[in-house]
């Protein structure tokens, strides 16, 4: 029987620790007044994060040689994780006219916290580890509203408009320069079921979203086998579940254009 006692606390700590290592000057404890202050401070949150997925790791894997492997690979693929998100910050100020610069980014966008988290939890799921990449992202869901499974595939200057109600599917995949509002979901058509009635595993089920697509307020977009084009923009509120073509826009039909005939684009 495994004992998880102390892994939901050593996941968030881990997860708070990345946010400090990631921008000391914003999340570690502590004055600092020069330079090598700041790098001091972000080797410590550095040293904790992994301090913490370790404590963390101990609970989901028995073997310690797979343990020091994870956290090797992970400490590898850190600098990568943070030039992806990066460029996430990149795309929110440049795609919120509201964002008077880049630090309120970083301390008041629910949506780049949320993006921010995923980025390590991916690593982690990447790595088949169990339950901890899905403990980083439902935390951030729980204080965000944006759920994102750590299996999902998301390309670099992503952005979350507003963000409450997103849901984007473990199968999914998302290009360069993507940008999403509030309430959309990127879900599963329907579930295939095996002959003793349980659900198939493991398969395509959300879908694929192309570089510089921007989907609207409340659109759902759903199924393994839709591809939404590069360049294509989804409206508000619309219901897609069938591929759309690079540059065409889809939107829903008001009850005027319905009375006076217009189609939809």
């Amino acid at each position: 029987m495994k004992n998880y006692i102390g892994l939901e606390g050593a996941v968030r700590e881990c997860t708070a620790h990345f946010f400090g290592w990631l921008f000391p000057e914003f999340f570690a404890y502590g004055e600092a007044n020069t330079r090598e202050d700041m790098e001091a401070k972000a080797l410590v949150q550095y040293q904790k994060t992994f301090e913490c997925l370790e404590r963390a790791l101990q609970r989901v894997e028995e073997d310690p040689e797979r343990i020091q492997s994870i956290l090797t690979t992970v400490k590898n693929r850190l600098p990568a994780v943070r030039e992806l998100i990066l460029t996430d910050i990149r795309a929110a100020y440049e795609g919120d006219p509201a964002a008077k610069n880049t630090d309120e980014i970083v301390l008041a966008y629910p949506g780049f916290r949320a993006i921010s988290a995923f980025r390590l939890a991916h690593e982690l799921y990447i790595l088949q580890v169990p339950m901890i990449p899905r403990m980083m992202t439902e935390y951030m869901h729980s204080t965000t509203g944006i759920d994102i499974h750590p299996g999902a595939t998301i390309g670099p200057y992503f952005f979350i408009d507003h963000g409450t109600g997103v849901v984007i599917g473990e199968t999914t995949t998302i290009g360069e320069h993507v940008k999403l509002y509030q309430h959309v979901t990127l879900g599963a058509k329907s579930f295939e079921v095996a002959e003793d009635g349980t659900l198939v595993k493991g398969i395509k089920r959300h879908p694929d979203i192309g570089d510089r697509v921007v989907i609207y307020a409340g659109a759902t977009i759903l199924g393994g086998n839709t591809h939404i084009g590069h360049d294509a923009v989804i409206g508000g509120n619309a219901w897609v579940t069938h591929s759309v073509e690079p540059y065409e826009m889809v939107r829903i039909q008001t009850v005027e254009q319905k009375r006076d005939g217009g189609s939809k684009i």
